[in-house]
């Protein structure tokens, strides 16, 4: 799973036949039956066609995608989340991250042994102590349907912005996130378990938010946008 994972984050457009055709070419002997069932547990698809990450449920209801030829100019105006898979040794974890589009600033994360919408609403209580955005986008997953999710947006008067279905660069800025975080901190640190792990990411994410510089910030990190504009 960790190979699947490295291979899917290099090339996320990939789906099970392709990831099959590449494990094999590293030399490993497997089924593209047994790869699509791994990426079941990991949450993951192809980014073209299909959802990038969880399956919506198909009683939850399905908001439209506000950011289409919008333009984003100050923190708080519109928050993202993402669940990723993460492997450590002896198994693996899921991890929600929520982060402020306009500076990149990641406000909060949760770390969890289960696809479930209740690690989301931990780390959205967490963020939302720091500030109220005006829009909040998410892929169409269930963590992100549930009415216990989306009932909370609404209750802060947050307009709810999701992906359309198969389009991962509706997400573009976290979707990022994930592919630095692993190749900069997961795959470089063979984490032991779910301990291990949120200790390495706690010290990534202080990193990230208030040391790595970005281009598209003019040289300055997240914490610094964040706070500018903050006043």
């Amino acid at each position: 799973m960790r190979v699947i994972d490295k291979i899917f984050t290099e090339r996320p457009f990939y789906g099970a036949p392709r990831i099959t055709d590449r494990l094999r070419e590293l030399g490993h002997i497997v089924n593209h039956k047994r790869v699509e069932r791994l990426m079941r547990v990991m949450g993951i698809a192809a980014a073209v066609p299909g959802p990038h990450t969880s399956k919506p449920h198909p009683e939850h209801r399905i908001y439209p995608y506000l950011l289409r030829g919008k333009t984003i100019t100050r923190p708080n105006e519109v928050w993202c989340a993402d669940i990723t898979y993460i492997p450590v040794r002896h198994g693996f974890l899921y991890l929600v991250a929520i982060m402020d589009w306009f500076s990149r600033y990641v406000l909060a994360w949760t770390l969890s042994n289960m696809l479930e919408t209740l690690f989301c609403l931990e780390a959205l209580e967490a963020a939302l102590l720091l500030a109220i955005p005006e829009i909040f986008n998410t892929d169409q997953g269930s963590q992100f349907t549930d009415t216990t999710w989306t009932g909370r947006l609404e209750l802060a008067q947050i307009s709810i912005s999701m992906d359309g279905r198969g389009r991962a660069l509706d997400n573009v800025f976290i979707e990022r996130l994930w592919r630095t975080l692993k190749y900069e901190d997961i795959y470089l640190h063979d984490y032991c378990d779910g301990r291990d792990l949120h200790q390495g990411l706690d010290k990534y994410f202080t990193f990230y938010n208030a040391e790595r510089k970005h281009s598209s910030l003019a040289k300055r990190t997240p914490l610094q946008v964040y706070s500018q504009y903050m006043g």
